[in-house]
């Protein structure tokens, strides 16, 4: 079965970390490709968030306490709201 979607996490804009160890730390612990990696790292510093992944509530959690405690970079869960409906 697959999992539902139900939180998304958000980077935020922060002046202590270098846009590069951002990039870096997005590939590593999220997948991303540098491309992606790097226009998520350029939407958190141009609009001050940017949402980097999506899951469930226990995945998304994990990934942000690893942000939190591993690498100093903030984030925080949030219920995910899709405009997409499926007709059943």
């Amino acid at each position: 079965m697959d999992s539902i979607i139900t939180h998304k996490a958000i980077l935020y804009n922060d002046d202590n970390n270098t846009f590069d160890y951002v990039v870096a730390c997005l590939i590593k612990f999220c997948g991303h490709t540098l491309i992606q990696a790097e226009q998520c790292a350029l939407i958190a510093h141009n609009k001050g968030e940017c949402q980097i992944a999506s899951g469930t509530f226990d995945e998304i959690f994990t990934l942000i306490n690893t942000f939190h405690e591993l690498v100093d970079i903030t984030c925080a869960i949030e219920p995910y709201e899709s405009n997409l409906h499926r007709r059943v």
